[in-house]
Formats: structure tokens, C-alpha cells, sequence
């Protein structure tokens, strides 16, 4: 028995496989113009119809489509009324379009759903799908902290954190532009911050769950106006992240005592972040795992289906 799994999101077309343990998963960034910061949606499905097609040949050429069993699809960022984005659309067409062929069930799930699976799959914790925790969902366009429960074998998730403007991403991708370094910055700013030493963070307000990052973006400029390095400048921006999801962490630990603290999202893959948060003992998804990918949405149709 095998599921598949699709995710159209606004920065990388997967689709992935997983077989009850292991799976796979094949992804493409999408294309973006040197000194933008992402696409507009119409750009973003035009990629996404480009990339399927081709992705698909590469997963099918060694997989057997006659033992897959179900399929799911991420159809909007969260699972909450009116959460939509067009590039999720694209998605949907081409797994309705399988699970007619294969004539197996499809299942329709969060790209929010799918990253928490993600991550406690590849961190070898699946069990918490069925226990109340804590998860980030830090990624381009999202910074939410989430109180995590059961919902039959999906998760429900309700936002009680997070930043009021501002995404961790979005900051990560502007510093990066600033910086001189292609879109998306996160891999790049992670690289250029090791070559500095530990900057002092901007210490950014957050007396609950909530905390704003458009000052810090001014911060992060001025830094950079007073003479200091571009690495300084990544390692200062990256601190400052570190420093907004600590304090919010140690605040929602208070509140929720003996939940455990989930991250994924793309921004959770990077180095200095992993190192910050050892203190909440908390379960990261594999860095591969972390950034967009249709493996969590593949794990979800076999939890869905009964498997």
C-alpha cells in the first residue's frame, strides 16, 4: 500500500510518495526573476502546470501507480475560512485527475496540516498527531504559533501566537535582498551568518505569544547603514528572529505546561534557529522536510485513509 500527496504552495511544486514508513519526495523551486521577492499568483500557477507533469514522471518511473491507495492534496495555506490562494488550485486539478484514474479516495488537506505532519513524521513522532502540542508554522508567508489537537486522524489547529505583520520569511527574504542574495534568502542568509560572531539581537517586544517584525526590518537596515559586515548584518537579522521565537516559546510553555513544541516551515531548516531552541527540547522536522515539500500531505492520506 502507497499514498500520494501533492503540494502546490507559492514557492515549490512537490509531489511525494510514502509507503506506511518510508517515502519520497520530489520538489521544484519556482522561478523567480533575480531582485523579486516571489510571484504573482498567475506566474505561480503558470510554474506549478509546468512542474507537475514532470515531477509526476520522475516519481512514477520507479513507483508502481497500481499500489497506490489513496491521495491527498493541499488545497489552501490553512484550514481555517477563508484561507485560499489560485497556486493550490493547480494541485487539486492534477490530483482529482489521478485519483479518478487510480480510482482511489482523495483526501483534501492544509499546506499547514501537511508541514506538521511533515515534521513529526521525519522526526520519528508521528504519535503526537494524537496528543494536544505546540507547533511554529514559520515559513515565507506564515509566523504562527498553534495550539495543535486531534481531529479524527487530521490535526486542528488554532493560532494563539505568532507575529502581527510581518513573516519570519519575508523578513529572512528582505535581509536577503538588502544583502545582495537570491530569492528565497534562507539557505543563502543561514551560509552568511556563520562567517560572523554572535550578534547582539534587537530585542524585540513580546510580553504574551505576539510579536512584531516591521521594526525589526528598520533595525535590520540601520544595522547594516552603521558600517557592519553583510554576514554581521545576517546574523543579526537571524538573532533577532531567534530572539522574538524564544521569548514567544517560553511564554506558550507557561501557559500549556507539558506540551511539546513542534517546528516546520521553512524558515524552522535553519542552523542558528535549531541551535536557539534546544532549550524547549523541541522536535524538528529534517531540514529536507522542513521547507515546502508534499511528504506530510502523503503521510495525511495514509492517516486518513485508515492505514
Amino acid at each position: 500500500m502507497s499514498t500520494l500527496g501533492l503540494d502546490t504552495s507559492n514557492y515549490t511544486t512537490s509531489i511525494a510518495c510514502w509507503d506506511g514508513e518510508d517515502g519520497e519526495n520530489v520538489s521544484r523551486l519556482l522561478p523567480v526573476k533575480p531582485g523579486q521577492l516571489g510571484l504573482r499568483q498567475a506566474d505561480a500557477v503558470f510554474a506549478h502546470i509546468q512542474s507537475l507533469p514532470e515531477l509526476s514522471d520522475r516519481l512514477f518511473s520507479h513507483i508502481d501507480g497500481s499500489r497506490i491507495s489513496a491521495i491527498a492534496v493541499s488545497t489552501r495555506p490553512r484550514a481555517v475560512e477563508g484561507s485560499y490562494m489560485p497556486c493550490f488550485l493547480v494541485g487539486l486539478s492534477h490530483a482529482r485527475l489521478l485519483a479518478r484514474a487510480l480510482d482511489v479516495p482523495l483526501f483534501e488537506v492544509s499546506h499547514q496540516q501537511g508541514h506538521i505532519a511533515a515534521a513529526l513524521w521525519s522526526a520519528g513522532q508521528m504519535a503526537l498527531m494524537d496528543e494536544p502540542h505546540l507547533a511554529w508554522h514559520l515559513s515565507g508567508g506564515t509566523t504562527e504559533l498553534l495550539y495543535v489537537e486531534p481531529e479524527g486522524r487530521n490535526v486542528h489547529c488554532t493560532r494563539i501566537g505568532g507575529t502581527t505583520d510581518l513573516s519570519a520569511g519575508q523578513l529572512i527574504d528582505r535581509t536577503g535582498q538588502l544583502l545582495g542574495l537570491p530569492f528565497p534568502a534562507g539557505r543563502g542568509l543561514d551560509a552568511l551568518s556563520r562567517e560572523a560572531a554572535p550578534q547582539e539581537p534587537f530585542p524585540v517586544k513580546c510580553p504574551g505569544l505576539e510579536f512584531s517584525f516591521s521594526g525589526v526590518q528598520n533595525q535590520i537596515e540601520r544595522f547594516l547603514a552603521r558600517g557592519n559586515s553583510p554576514a554581521e548584518t545576517a546574523n543579526f537579522a537571524l538573532q533577532c528572529v531567534c530572539f522574538a521565537v524564544s521569548r514567544a516559546t517560553a511564554n506558550a510553555q507557561k501557559r500549556y505546561p507539558g506540551c511539546r513544541v513542534v517546528f516546520s516551515g521553512g524558515v524552522a531548516s535553519n542552523s542558528l534557529l535549531r541551535e536557539k531552541m534546544q532549550a524547549f527540547h523541541p522536535i524538528f522536522a529534517e531540514p529536507r522536510y522542513s521547507t515546502d515539500n508534499a511528504m506530510g500531505v502523503a503521510v495525511l492520506a495514509g492517516r486518513l485513509l485508515g492505514a
